[in-house]
């Protein structure tokens, strides 16, 4: 969160619902960072010793930790973690609701089966992140309905460029992939549109860049993916770079995060065995996997060589995010690169992604942005694969609104 107050200098109270917002410099995305923000009572939280936050990652709690309190459509009545959780409507709403629900209850089922088996059944009134091999049975089913389209969140690999060496390689001395030769090989060798015909069946959106259409800053004459290496082409690249025999190295997957995650990483471990490079895959749940790849408080590199990763900057639906968490040099004292785990560094691209955060003028902004898309892009920074479908499924009896960041806003259901 702390990131969002960057820019600013002051906040000064000027009247009962007014306050007066002062910026070091121009920032013209400040009112998209504080659109989420949630808001609290101060009473509220003096009451209840809650007015400093808890530090989750210390397992910290205070009384909000646990205890709900917002100005939202709904309340919190019921709460039992790991069993359910039970929403009721708030008479007191600032605004006029548009649904007609008046209780809502969520339970958490983790196997895809068993939720959709409940749905068919008419135990649960809607179930989201429907897996691919359901979503046909579900739409040949008279009682339900199915919603897809795009997601705004992008799933790619990422390479260590960081270190001198790679943590799980048989290549000692240094680090294959830091040489561009290598990534490009390793880019044009991954299948993505065998990767929707085969793991996704048909649910993806394949992408070369990495933010999806529909972000502002999104250029489309840039998404062009490079033809594909036959495999003799690739290994050549890779004796060029110095990779003769081609080389051996550990990649770390989820299995529990995105869309068929490991199956994906599976099919990426096959295509690349094809150009002499063994990746041995280790898919892990997504808290042993966050918590290894990911940077620590100080920045300092997480534990992977190869890995995968989503990312939708949802919060603004601008570029200007990607580039700050995940394209960015890695900086501890700005804060900059956070979940830019493999440390892809490229000064040019950091200083214009500065420049783009403050500019105001459109039109030089858009220039700013395409040309850190193109170096990104030309750098072979990253392997993007594609945008999953959102895909959700409800009894018929049930109106939805379905967002592209994948989030479920309950204040516009409607039950007929």
């Amino acid at each position: 969160m702390g990131s969002n107050f960057v820019s600013v200098k002051e906040i000064k109270k000027t009247g009962d619902l007014r306050v007066e917002v002062t910026t070091k410099y121009p920032d013209p995305l400040l009112a998209d960072k504080w659109a989420a923000l949630g808001m609290m009572s101060k009473a509220w939280a003096e009451k209840n010793n809650a007015v400093n936050s808890a530090d989750m990652t210390k397992n910290e709690e205070n009384f909000a930790t646990r205890n709900a309190m917002g100005t939202g459509p709904f309340m919190l009545k019921e709460r039992k973690a790991g069993e359910k959780t039970i929403l009721v409507n708030n008479p007191n709403w600032w605004d006029k609701p548009v649904h007609n629900i008046t209780e809502v209850i969520f339970t958490p089922v983790s196997n895809p089966a068993t939720r959709i088996a409940a749905l068919k059944a008419g135990d649960i009134d809607m179930t989201y992140e429907v897996p691919p091999a359901d979503t046909e049975s579900l739409k040949k089913d008279a009682n339900v309905k199915v919603l897809e389209g795009p997601e705004t969140r992008v799933v790619f690999l990422g390479f260590d460029q960081e270190r001198p060496e790679l943590l799980e390689s048989n290549i000692k001395g240094k680090n294959p992939f830091k040489d561009k030769k290598v990534r490009e090989a390793i880019h044009r060798s991954i299948d993505v549109d065998a990767i929707k015909r085969t793991v996704m069946r048909g649910q993806s959106f394949p992408t070369n860049l990495m933010v999806a259409p529909g972000i502002n800053g999104y250029m489309k004459d840039l998404d062009n993916r490079p033809a594909l290496l036959k495999p003799e082409d690739a290994r050549k690249m890779l004796a060029d770079a110095g990779y003769p025999n081609g080389f051996e190295v550990g990649m770390d997957c989820p299995n529990d995060r995105y869309v068929n995650d490991e199956k994906i990483c599976q099919a990426v471990v096959a295509m690349l065995a094809r150009i002499g490079v063994k990746v041995n895959l280790r898919a892990q749940t997504r808290n042993l996997y966050f918590a290894k790849i990911l940077r620590k408080a100080d920045l300092k590199p997480g534990d992977t060589s190869f890995y995968m990763l989503g990312w939708s900057p949802a919060q603004t639906y601008d570029v200007h995010n990607v580039f700050e968490a995940l394209i960015q040099t890695p900086n501890g004292a700005t804060k900059k690169g956070q979940f830019n785990a493999g440390g892809y560094s490229n000064p040019a691209v950091d200083k214009l992604a500065d420049a783009m955060e403050q500019e105001t003028d459109k039109a030089k902004r858009d220039a700013m942005i395409k040309e850190a898309t193109k170096l990104y892009v030309d750098d072979f920074a990253y392997v993007p694969l594609h945008q999953q479908a959102v895909v959700w499924a409800a009894r018929k009896n049930i109106d939805l609104v379905q967002l592209a960041d994948n989030s479920f806003p309950l204040r516009f259901v409607q039950v007929k």
